[in-house]
């Protein structure tokens, strides 16, 4: 036996086992959104000697991803371009918001201690988490054991904490935070005031009959006085959520220019990659390095080589993606969101001739700016219907004819989830009225009986 064959073997594994690292990191990329991406670039500057970064004008894609790889694409995408992008602006937390009103009241060690804790346990959308009691519990620790802390301490801190801003903090519970907006606005005394304190899940359940009997005025005064209602702020705290958890910069851009969309990557923040002139010309030069000095030049050189190959391979997919999205799904750009059309991941994987699991990573937490706003790429994909007529809408398209049709009905006379499936069907939709009440529920929007104004 010569062992060749086992030979042959080994040296397949070995490749194999050195690909694998780097197919990992290439899966990384095309996932990473454009924020996480110019970090990560920015890093392998910093890391690796062998890539500097470039200006637009010097780009020469063909020199720099070897003989055999085609960047594609229009010359006019590597020209500069103009972009308007936000800025995140600095903005304080709700906690810190609310030690600074702490801070400036007159108040002992002990007191600041008392409202630090209720402070602490209070969540992002405004509302106490914990009862008084584990507060008091845990001050129990926090306290000098001769003077112990008391539940009257803690109640009486925490009504001062519910007077800070924003109104309606520190609640335990909706109620509450509406009951907190009111006294606030010196509507203690009003309708509003004491329907939400004395019959809360009568308003919850619409029963305007029964609070007009109850309050001997009529049911058109009880919805406007929920209508008030309706004005407060249900999460008070969310006001100061943190500014990044909202703040996006679109991956991608789809522009109508002389009558059809060109889509282009919104890669102006991304630092360009170039490989060193000078460590290219000591990489030519290996033969008088040795060792580990050999060793170190040679995988440098070739991760710069791929970093720089794979973020183009990157970017070229993501615009024949959207591409792809943008041609079946004209109608939404002309039309609007009820003319999408059914979009799965594996069609456009098909077309794209990837495997499906990179087209998920290539869309996932990515957006696109269009004439039509702000979305998500899987904002585009969705199961759908055929129509009578053999055209076919999505999922996410019927949702939005509901919403519309809802939007339009006689408040007086809401339309039920039955008659919004007969006016779909009637439109060629064939939808059944459970599949309705499901898309309705999605979209937030009460039922016909919850909904119907007097």
């Amino acid at each position: 036996m010569d062992g060749r064959p086992g030979l042959s073997a080994g040296l397949r594994l070995q490749q194999e086992q050195k690909a694998q690292p780097r197919l990992y990191q290439a899966m990384d990329l095309l996932h990473m959104p454009l924020l996480d991406l110019q970090g990560h670039l920015r890093q392998e500057l910093v890391d690796n000697p062998f890539l500097e970064e470039e200006s637009a004008e010097d780009v020469d894609w063909e020199d720099v991803l070897l003989d055999d790889f085609d960047p594609g694409g229009r010359p006019d995408e590597y020209e500069e371009r103009e972009y308007f992008t936000p800025t995140v602006t600095a903005t304080q937390s709700l906690w810190d918001h609310l030690h600074d009103q702490l801070n400036l009241l007159r108040l002992g060690d002990r007191q600041v201690l008392i409202g630090e804790e209720i402070i602490g346990n209070i969540d992002r959308e405004g509302f106490l988490s914990c009862p008084p009691d584990q507060i008091l519990e845990a001050l129990e620790d926090r306290l000098d054991d001769d003077a112990p802390v008391h539940r009257g301490e803690v109640e009486e801190m925490l009504r001062r904490i519910q007077g800070f801003d924003p109104s309606g903090i520190a609640a335990r519970g909706l109620r509450e935070t509406l009951l907190l907006q009111l006294r606030d606005r010196g509507r203690d005394s009003s309708l509003e005031y004491r329907i939400v304190r004395d019959r809360f899940d009568e308003l919850a359940d619409h029963s305007w009959n029964e609070l007009a009997e109850e309050y001997g005025i009529t049911p058109r005064d009880v919805q406007a006085a929920a209508d008030e209602i309706a004005k407060l702020d249900p999460k008070p705290g969310l006001k100061y959520a943190d500014a990044s958890e909202s703040y996006v910069i679109p991956d991608l851009t789809v522009e109508k220019v002389d009558g059809g969309y060109h889509v282009s990557h919104n890669n102006t923040t991304l630092p360009r990659l170039k490989l060193s002139p000078t460590y290219r010309e000591m990489a030519a030069d290996r033969a008088r390095f040795e060792g580990e000095n050999k060793s170190f030049i040679t995988e440098r050189l070739n991760s710069a080589q791929w970093l720089i190959q794979a973020i183009e391979q990157r970017r070229q997919t993501m615009l024949r993606v959207m591409n792809f999205i943008v041609d079946r799904q004209r109608d939404f750009f002309e039309k609007g969101a009820e003319h999408l059309r059914p979009l799965t991941l594996r069609e456009v994987a098909r077309h794209v001739e990837v495997h499906e699991s990179t087209v998920s990573r290539v869309t996932n937490e990515k957006y696109v700016q269009t004439p039509r706003g702000l979305y998500p790429l899987k904002f585009f994909f969705s199961g759908g219907y055929s129509t009578d007529g053999g055209a076919d809408v999505s999922a996410r398209g019927v949702r939005t004819r509901i919403g519309k049709l809802i939007a339009e009905e006689d408040p007086k006379a809401p339309l039920s989830d039955h008659a919004i499936a007969d006016l779909l069907r009637g439109d060629g939709v064939r939808i059944a009225r459970r599949t309705v009440a499901k898309y309705r529920d999605q979209l937030g929007i009460l039922s016909a009986r919850l909904r119907k104004r007097v």
